[in-house]
């Protein structure tokens, strides 16, 4: 692998000084990564040399047009399948394994600590679910697949800013099953779960159902929250201009306190008026609406009065009715940081998107936190595992802009997986996973994967060559 200086620069605590000083970035190819620093802070120096606080601004390659390619011809023989065993060309890929676009969840981290710093259940319960929230809002406008995780591949964060470190690994490969667990690296939290995505093609669109629990513990309070995602579905896959919304009813389960937020992500209607919102309420354990909650998946969230909810919901209904049998054309697509929220008097916003880049649309559509994850430094080398995403030829080829690499590397992976499986069928060895075990989920007693510990000891020995 070649390793290239990039524009670059990371800060360190050393000495009780701070020190700035270059950093190698990842140029497999000898394409320079752009980066800068966000702003001076004191940082972790025993986590420093895994390069965490590189703010990559940009990719080395712009995303690649895909008007020339049909997807028709790959999709007409595959409506109302399940589409984890097709293989796509990479051209309708994004440059991340879906390891890394789990780790995308953690980008507003700070809900986190904002529901470890408040005392009052409801108020964590409000940043719980905002949090819950904020995990698929990195979907908005992602019309780029990730590829998909090989059997036994891994991936790690660690973000001293953000105050957590990620490790995630592939447990399956049919079905597909990733598993991911983060902590606060004060031992403040742990987050875990396992996603099995299913996807399914409906001829004029794709559907992902993100089957699969996700976890949230707060020690200091002995909490544990369980909760899962919302469906989402690509739409005008064949003809038009692609676009996404995400649907269906999530619950966040207090365990403890038996609270509950249920909210409903809602479909786009026949007019668009519905397009992106969110809305529901926390509820004791006695089902009592405490407090609503409201907003879009692709802006933010508010709480408010469970009565004045209500009262704005009907008004806002009778309004609908009077205007029955106009006709009326489908909302544009609001932008991300648009304030396209009707925001009712007395409400507190509870979390806001995190602007991207004025480049995103060049770029996948990646917010800054998605166009760092494939950074690699010259002391990652011989720290990270083997089966670190970053390390993946096919993506490191598409991120630096050679389209044709990046489609013979991902065939020959995709071929050297096979080979491995009917070679294991031949044998009696059988696959065993190296970081997670599938168990019961401590809290609900639903099947899950279970971090066994481990992983940052840095014992890397005898881990399998997936690439």
């Amino acid at each position: 692998m070649h390793i290239s200086n990039s524009a670059s620069c990371q800060l360190s605590r050393h000495n009780s000084k701070c020190v700035v000083f270059p950093i190698i970035a990842c140029s497999v190819f000898g394409v320079a990564l752009f980066t800068k620093v966000i702003h001076l802070i004191w940082i972790n120096p025993d986590h420093v040399a895994l390069g965490v606080f590189v703010c990559k601004t940009s990719l080395p390659s712009p995303m690649f047009s895909r008007n020339d390619v049909s997807i028709w011809s790959i999709l007409k023989k595959c409506i109302g399948m399940e589409l984890s065993k097709i293989a796509m060309p990479v051209i309708f890929n994004e440059p991340l394994s879906f390891l890394q676009r789990l780790t995308e969840y953690m980008e507003h981290t700070y809900l986190i600590h904002q529901a470890n710093a408040t005392t009052d259940s409801v108020e964590r319960m409000k940043c719980v679910a905002a949090f819950a929230v904020s995990a698929v809002a990195s979907q908005w406008e992602r019309t780029g697949k990730p590829f998909n995780p090989l059997l036994g591949e891994t991936y790690e964060l660690i973000r001293d800013d953000l105050g957590f470190r990620w490790v995630s690994e592939q447990v399956s490969h049919h079905p597909p099953v990733s598993a991911f667990h983060a902590e606060g690296l004060k031992e403040d939290f742990v987050f875990h779960g396992s996603i099995y995505p299913k996807l399914k093609f409906w001829g004029k669109s794709i559907e992902a159902e993100p089957k699969g629990i996700i976890t949230l513990e707060l020690p200091k309070y002995n909490e544990a929250y369980t909760w899962t995602n919302p469906s989402c579905c690509v739409h005008n896959i064949i003809v038009g201009q692609l676009w996404i919304e995400q649907y269906g009813n999530v619950e966040v389960i207090n365990h403890k306190t038996g609270e509950r937020c249920s909210m409903t992500f809602k479909p786009c209607g026949l007019f668009g008026k519905e397009l992106h919102k969110v809305e529901g309420y926390i509820q004791d354990k006695s089902k009592k609406k405490l407090c609503a909650i409201y907003g879009k998946w692709t802006e933010c969230l508010y709480a408010v009065d469970a009565t004045t909810f209500d009262a704005h919901r009907k008004s806002d209904r009778k309004n609908s009715d009077d205007k029955k049998g106009r006709k009326q054309e489908p909302e544009e697509m609001p932008l991300p940081d648009a304030e396209t929220v009707q925001v009712i008097p007395g409400s507190e916003l509870i979390w806001k998107i995190t602007p991207r880049p004025d480049n995103s649309a060049k770029f996948y559509a990646f917010s800054t936190f998605a166009m760092q994850l494939n950074e690699l430094d010259e002391s990652m080398a011989g720290v990270i595992p083997p089966t670190d995403s970053r390390l993946r030829p096919d993506i490191c080829a598409m991120e630096n802009g050679d389209i044709d690499l990046a489609s013979a590397e991902k065939k020959r992976l995709e071929e050297k997986q096979r080979v491995a499986r009917k070679n294991r069928t031949k044998s009696t060895e059988e696959w065993k996973t190296r970081w997670f075990q599938q168990g019961p989920n401590p809290h609900n007693k639903a099947q899950d994967w279970l971090y066994s510990k481990g992983y940052w000891d840095r014992k890397y020995a005898q881990l399998p060559d997936i690439y």
